[in-house]
C-alpha cells in the first residue's frame, strides 16, 4: 500500500525532530524495538536504526511483526510511556501495557463526570449535539435522547439505501458468524471494528478509560461505543452502502480497508477525535507524570 494512503506513516529519525512537548502516540510495525545503552531504538525491516525519545511519548502502538525485548518494556515504563498492542494501521486493538506510574488525572476527570448523574447526563447530551445539532435537546433524558437516535439512525440507513440504489433490511449482526451477514452489514460491521480499534488506541494513549461511557452501558467498552457513533454516519455507514453497489454482492476486505483509511485521512479522523475527547471530558489533552 502506497504510503501516502496509510494512517501512519513510517518512521524516520527525520520525522522525530518535528515533535513538540508531548507526543500522544507513536506506531511502529514490521521491526524490533530494542535498548541501546541504556536507550530504547527501532529498528526497522530495513535494518535502519531509529533512536526512540521515549520519556517525550505517551504511547507505543506496536502493530504487525513487531518484537520487543524485556528491558525496551521495562525502559519504556521507567519513562512512563504505555505500550499497546495492534494491528495494521491501529485497525484492531488487542492489548494494552498500564503503568504503575501513570498519571491518573484524565481518568479521575472522567470518573467524576460518570459518577455524577447531572454530568453524565451533560455529556451524553452533548455527544447527541454533536451529531444531531438540529435536534432540541434541553430538559430530555437519556432515554428520550437514545429513543430519537435510534429512529434517526434507521432513516438515515433508508436514506442510504435510496440514495445509492442498495437493498436495505436492517441492521443485523451476529457474533462468529460474519459471512451469514448481506454484504452492507458486512461492510458495516468490519468497519465498525476498525473504526473501534482506532478509538482505543487514542482513548488509552489519552489517559482515560475506554470502560466508562455515558451512553452505551452494559458492553466491554462504552466509551469507545459513545465515541464511535460521533463518526460512523462518515465513516462507515455511507461507506457500507457506497461499496455495496461498487462490490455488486462480494466482500472485498481489501477494497474495504483501503477505502476505510482513505476517509479516515480525509477526515484527519485522529486529531479529530482528540480534539472531541477533550473537548466532551473538560481536558486538555493526555498527561505525564513529570519524573
Amino acid at each position: 500500500m502506497a504510503q501516502g494512503e496509510r494512517l501512519f506513516v513510517k518512521l524516520t529519525r527525520e520525522l522525530l525532530p518535528q515533535v513538540k512537548d508531548k507526543y500522544p502516540f507513536l506506531y511502529l510495525e514490521r521491526g524490533r524495538l530494542e535498548i541501546d545503552d541504556s536507550s530504547v531504538k527501532w529498528v526497522d525491516a530495513d535494518g535502519n536504526v531509529v533512536p526512540l525519545p521515549v520519556a517525550t511519548i505517551n504511547t507505543l502502538l506496536l502493530g504487525p511483526g513487531t518484537t520487543v525485548t524485556h528491558e525496551a518494556i521495562k525502559t519504556a515504563t521507567a519513562a512512563n510511556c504505555a505500550v499497546c498492542w495492534v494491528g495494521e494501521d491501529s485497525l484492531l486493538f488487542y492489548a494494552a501495557g498500564f503503568l504503575p506510574t501513570a498519571d491518573t488525572r484524565n481518568l479521575k476527570a472522567q470518573m467524576a463526570l460518570a459518577c455524577d448523574a447531572s454530568s453524565a447526563l451533560k455529556v451524553a447530551r452533548a455527544m447527541f449535539a454533536k451529531r444531531f445539532p438540529d435536534a432540541d435537546l434541553e430538559g430530555k433524558s437519556l432515554n428520550s435522547m437514545m429513543g430519537m437516535e435510534g429512529s434517526r439512525v434507521r432513516a438515515l440507513y433508508q436514506q442510504k439505501a435510496q440514495e445509492y440504489g442498495v437493498g436495505w433490511k436492517g441492521r443485523q449482526f451476529t457474533p462468529g458468524k460474519f459471512e451469514l451477514s448481506d454484504l452492507t452489514n458486512q461492510v458495516l460491521t468490519s468497519t465498525n471494528a476498525a473504526l473501534y480499534g482506532i478509538l482505543c488506541s487514542i482513548v488509552h494513549a489519552m489517559g482515560y478509560s475506554p470502560h466508562i461511557g455515558f451512553i452505551h452501558s452494559g458492553s466491554p467498552l462504552p466509551f469507545v461505543y459513545d465515541l464511535a457513533d460521533l463518526y460512523k454516519e462518515r465513516l462507515c455507514i455511507d461507506l457500507a452502502f457506497s461499496l455495496s453497489r461498487e462490490m455488486a454482492g462480494r466482500y472485498d476486505k481489501h477494497k474495504v480497508s483501503e477505502a476505510f483509511r482513505k476517509r479516515v485521512i480525509a477526515l484527519d479522523l485522529l486529531n479529530l477525535i482528540a480534539a472531541d475527547i477533550n473537548e466532551l471530558m473538560g481536558g486538555k489533552g493526555a498527561r505525564r507524570t513529570g519524573k
